[in-house]
């Protein structure tokens, strides 16, 4: 294995990795937004209030974008298998 193929690899597997969770992040990022608007314009600092929405809301995005995100990673896999492979031996 040469070290392009490893950089390679790298470099496709923190793209992955930022694909995936990139739903999850922006729902939670709206959802902090959003929360964070109503709490300076009605002037509630409670602190629940801003984690209790945003962990919902990332736990039904990821039930919503969970079998899009098994399939990348399952894809992700199956093409580091198929070129290792082909430069063992």
């Amino acid at each position: 294995m040469s070290s392009e193929f490893i950089i390679g690899l790298a470099g496709q597997a923190v793209y992955t990795v930022l694909k995936v969770s990139a739903p999850m992040l922006v729902i939670g990022l709206v959802v902090g937004l959003i929360i964070s608007i109503f709490q300076a314009t009605t002037q509630i600092q409670e602190q629940t209030l801003a984690f209790v929405p945003k962990i919902v809301a990332v736990l039904l995005a990821l039930l919503m974008f969970g079998p899009w995100i098994l399939t990348t990673l399952v894809d992700f896999t199956y093409g580091i298998l198929n070129n290792l492979s082909n430069y063992i031996g």
